[in-house]
């Protein structure tokens, strides 16, 4: 298995946080029909978000000192944590990477989870549910809700998900 490190963003990672973005976006585009901006950028104001505001949190992933991916977490203010955006390189998938960065991110904020994703994403579904079972067994639960003020949106799909110290990961928990 390969060396993976978990640690929050920096002012210092933000260029890095930037670029894996647009990767990101570049792959959601595929299943959202999104364009780019007329200078190759996508809209970046979760990474904003995730920098500046108070209750939220980027995480970055490192293979070998190289970014290989991220995490912003929102919510910390309040009763849930969502993890709002998650994404691994794909020279760096099917490696348990992102099975492992969840876990890594979760723990540091043991409780209510959330997290959502859209199931024309297959990818995306078989994942979520996995990293749900595995962290949550028979303690999860999934749902589709309306995107807010996106009625020409399809739903998206949530798992909702408890977990806690690194002990009770793999448990069920009440």
């Amino acid at each position: 298995m390969s060396d993976l490190s978990v640690r929050l963003a920096t002012a210092e990672d933000r260029p890095a946080v930037e670029r894996l973005w647009l990767m990101f976006r570049h792959d959601l585009s595929g299943f959202m029909g999104v364009l780019p901006h007329p200078d190759g950028t996508f809209r970046s104001e979760r990474v904003d978000s995730a920098f500046t505001e108070a209750g939220w949190l980027p995480y970055l992933f490192l293979r070998e000192e190289r970014p290989v991916g991220f995490a912003f977490v929102r919510g910390l203010n309040g009763p849930t944590r969502v993890l709002n955006s998650f994404f691994v390189v794909r020279g760096a998938r099917r490696e348990g990477i992102g099975i492992r960065a969840v876990r890594e991110v979760v723990l540091r904020h043991p409780g209510a989870w959330e997290v959502a994703f859209q199931y024309d994403n297959e990818p995306a579904v078989r994942f979520w549910r996995r990293v749900a079972a595995e962290l949550a067994p028979d303690a999860w639960c999934e749902e589709t809700r309306p995107v807010p003020d996106r009625p020409d949106l399809p739903p998206d799909a949530w798992i909702s998900f408890r977990a806690g110290h690194r002990e009770s990961v793999g448990t069920a928990m009440p």
